[in-house]
């Protein structure tokens, strides 16, 4: 695998716009597993990005979107984009505003209301923990911040409404929306620290959920951000695993960003702010990307899982007030 040079994947063809604005473009490969990217020399690792980039150079492209562990290892494509000569984002503003609005309509959806309710943010002292909790935290009752470092913790608990700082992970058990996003490289979040009925919206990579907890709580719904629904009819020419004409947060932003002409370096580094969310937000709604489902460790999640949680909820709600 790691000998394989980056490659073009397939054409992506048929996005337009609601405005009427259209783009097109290439799927790249790195022959990596997420191993690989962890493991192998970091210089080695920036060496096959760069290489996409050239490669998106030459066909014609003006700006590349990175995806996953390609928007991770490193500095968050910052010396990858001084090294490329197009505009260079990771998606990661766009995935972080998926991960509110899918957290928030799966609230809605198994009948959390959260001015009634508790949201934990788990890793809120990073940037992208921080920026969840500040604009979440605007429409919840109360939120638990978490973090390791005490006065770093309560430092961002003054900046969220109705904040309370935590360095205590079971904390969480008393949260109806976790928000999980830490630099952690093993699972935190496990089966026993959940409550009944809650919703987890987990934005880590590597995850911080354990995937012990989609197998022994059928009463909690864990997702990973919002599934994208793009305007026009998408052909992508892979398949990645999500319904026909839907795809990844960090792809989307990449698209927006072309439908838009603003072929720039929007998303670098590890930090993103809450003007950088609200503005893919903003393009979002111009150009008609939607979130359309969930998915929780790479499937989509179906409506029988959402309708158990859901019951779990129903029957917590009801042994409460009894």
């Amino acid at each position: 695998m790691a000998r394989l040079k980056p490659r073009v994947v397939s054409e992506v063809k048929g996005i337009e716009s609601i405005t009427g604005a259209k783009t097109e473009g290439l799927f790249l490969g790195v022959g990596y597993t997420p191993r690989l990217f962890l493991e192998r020399p970091l210089e080695e690792v920036y060496e096959k990005i760069v290489g996409c980039a050239e490669i998106a150079h030459r066909e014609g492209c003006q700006i590349i979107g990175l995806g996953a562990f390609t928007s991770v290892v490193g500095d968050g494509g910052i010396t990858v984009a001084q090294r490329s000569k197009i505009a260079v984002t990771t998606g990661n503003s766009y995935t972080v505003a998926t991960a509110i609005e899918g957290a928030f309509n799966a609230a809605h959806q198994v009948g959390i209301v959260p001015a009634n309710s508790t949201l934990a943010v788990v890793g809120a002292t990073g940037a992208i923990g921080r920026t969840c909790a500040i604009i979440m935290g605007r429409s919840f009752g109360k939120t638990i911040l978490i973090g390791r470092d005490r006065d770093r913790t309560e430092a961002v608990a003054l900046e969220v409404e109705r904040g309370v700082a935590s360095t205590d992970l079971e904390d969480i058990r008393e949260a109806d929306v976790v928000v999980t996003v830490t630099s952690s490289d093993a699972a935190l979040i496990l089966p026993e620290h959940l409550k009944a009925g809650s919703v987890i919206c987990d934005v880590a990579r590597p995850r911080d959920v354990s995937v012990r907890v989609v197998k022994e709580r059928s009463d909690v719904l864990v997702i990973e951000g919002g599934v994208v629904r793009v305007p026009g009819k998408p052909e992508f020419g892979v398949n990645f695993g999500f319904p026909p004409g839907t795809a990844y947060a960090c792809m989307s932003e990449t698209m927006m960003l072309a439908l838009d002409d603003r072929p720039e370096s929007f998303t670098l580094g590890k930090d993103v702010s809450v003007e950088q969310v609200e503005e893919t937000q903003r393009l979002a709604a111009k150009h008609g990307f939607v979130v359309d489902g969930y998915r929780s460790f790479e499937r989509e999640v179906g409506a029988e899982r959402i309708e158990a949680v859901r019951s779990a909820r129903l029957q917590l709600t009801q042994g409460s007030a009894s």
